[in-house]
C-alpha cells in the first residue's frame, strides 16, 4: 500500500514538473541549504508542491533597473523555470511577460481575484510620491495607486532590493521624484525587506519558500529584514578579518597589500556597519561573487543610512566590535616571520585590543547608530 501511494506521488512529480521524484526533492533541498534551512524543509517544500500548493506570484516593477531581476534569472539551486514553473505560480511579471498591454493587465486581475488573501506580492523598485506620483505610470495607474491596490489582497509582501526597501538610488539626494519604499507607503503592513544592490536571490528564495510551504514568514529584524540573512554584519564573516585584526591594511588600490587581499576599511569599506549575508552566500553560486571577493569595498547597499547617502571611500566608525573570527597565518605566504616582527605583531594585537575596548566603551556611552543597531535575535 505505502509502495502504491509512493509510485502515485513520483507520477504526480513527474507528470507536475517534468522531473521524477528524487530529482524534485534534490532540487528542493539544494534551495534550502542554500539559504541556511536544514535539508528536510527542501522535503517538505517538494511535498507541498507535489500536492498543488503553487501559491500566486504577483510581481511589481517600479522606479528600478530589473537588477534584481535579472540577478535570480541567474540562480541555479532551483533555476528560475523550476522556481516559476514548480515551486510556485508567476502570474505577473512585467520583466517575464509574454503578455502585454490588456492581456497583461486581465492577467493581473484574474490572479488577484482567484487567488486573493494567498498571493505574493513582491515588489522591485521604488516608489515615486511627488506630484501625485505621476514619475511611473503602469495601465494609466500610478505606482503608489498600484501599490496599494495590489497589496491590500495579498497574502504576503516582499519587497525585493534597496529601491523597494527604502527607496534606494532613486531616493538619493535630492530625490526629484519623492522616491520611496514599500514599507512607507504600506504603513501598518507587514512587509518583508530583502535589501542589496542588487539583492542576493537566495535571501529572496528562503523567504518565498518558507511561505509556500507553511504559510509563514521568517523571522525579521526591525527593518523587515529576514534574520536569516541580515543578522550579522559583514565585518563578522569577511575572509579578509584576519588582516584586519592584524593590522593590515590596502592603503591604495592596486598596493601590494590590495594584490595580497588585505583589509580594505582604508578605502572606504561599509563592512562593519552593513548587515548583510554576501559573504557567507557569494551571488550566482561563483565564489568570490561580491564587491569585496573582487577587490573592491562594501558600498552598504543594505543600510538605509549608508548606501548611497555616505561617499564611497569615506571610512566609517566601527561599532559593536567583536573578537575575530578567525585569525591570520602564523607565516605569511610571501616569506618568514622575524623576532622583530613577531614582537610587532604582539604589539599591533594589543593596540588592536585596547582599541576595541575604547570603541566598545564609547558604543556603551554614545548610543548606536541609525543602521548599525545589533540584532537582538543575532
Amino acid at each position: 500500500m505505502a509502495s502504491s501511494r509512493r509510485n502515485d506521488a513520483d507520477g504526480a512529480l513527474a507528470g507536475r514538473h517534468g522531473l521524477d521524484r528524487r530529482d524534485f526533492i534534490r532540487v528542493c533541498t539544494m534551495a534550502a541549504v542554500a539559504v541556511g534551512l536544514p535539508a528536510s524543509v527542501g522535503v517538505k517544500w517538494a511535498e507541498a508542491a507535489a500536492k498543488g500548493l503553487k501559491p500566486s506570484v504577483i510581481w511589481l516593477h517600479f522606479q528600478e533597473c530589473t537588477g534584481c531581476t535579472e540577478s535570480l534569472l541567474r540562480t541555479s539551486h532551483p533555476a528560475l523555470a523550476q522556481l516559476i514553473l514548480d515551486l510556485v505560480s508567476l502570474d505577473y511579471c512585467e520583466t517575464l511577460f509574454a503578455a502585454a498591454g490588456y492581456q497583461a493587465e486581465d492577467a493581473l486581475k484574474s490572479a488577484m481575484a482567484a487567488n486573493a488573501g494567498k498571493y505574493i506580492c513582491v515588489v522591485e523598485g521604488a516608489i515615486p510620491t511627488k506630484d501625485n506620483g505621476i514619475y511611473c505610470k503602469i495601465g494609466g495607474k500610478t505606482a503608489i495607486d498600484m501599490l496599494n491596490e495590489v497589496a491590500e489582497k495579498a497574502g504576503a509582501i516582499i519587497a525585493i532590493g534597496s529601491c523597494a526597501s527604502f527607496g534606494g538610488i532613486p531616493a538619493a539626494d535630492p530625490n526629484p521624484t519623492g522616491a520611496t519604499g514599500a514599507p512607507m507607503i504600506l504603513a501598518g503592513k507587514t512587509v518583508v525587506t530583502i535589501p542589496g544592490c542588487p539583492a542576493n536571490p537566495y535571501n529572496f528564495l528562503g523567504t518565498a519558500l518558507q511561505f509556500v510551504t507553511f504559510g509563514t514568514l521568517p523571522a525579521l529584524d526591525e527593518k523587515g529584514r529576514p534574520r536569516f540573512a541580515y543578522g550579522r554584519v559583514i565585518h563578522e564573516d569577511c575572509p579578509r578579518r584576519p588582516h584586519f585584526d592584524a593590522g593590515r591594511f590596502v592603503q591604495q588600490f592596486g598596493d601590494q597589500g590590495h594584490r595580497d587581499g588585505w583589509c580594505l576599511y582604508k578605502m572606504g569599506c561599509k563592512g562593519p556597519v552593513t548587515h548583510a549575508n554576501c559573504s557567507l552566500q557569494p551571488f550566482c553560486e561563483v565564489p568570490g561573487a561580491w564587491p569585496i571577493g573582487i577587490g573592491h569595498p562594501c558600498v552598504g547597499c543594505t543600510e538605509q543610512a549608508v548606501a548611497f547617502r555616505i561617499p564611497l571611500h569615506t571610512t566609517v566608525e566601527i561599532e559593536n566590535p567583536t573578537p575575530p573570527a578567525g585569525y591570520p597565518p602564523i607565516k605569511a605566504p610571501q616569506g618568514g616571520v622575524s623576532a622583530a616582527a613577531a614582537g610587532l605583531a604582539g604589539l599591533v594585537g594589543g593596540a588592536l585590543v585596547g582599541g576595541g575596548w575604547v570603541a566598545a566603551k564609547k558604543v556603551d556611552g554614545g548610543g548606536e547608530k541609525a543602521g548599525a543597531k545589533p540584532d537582538k535575535g543575532a
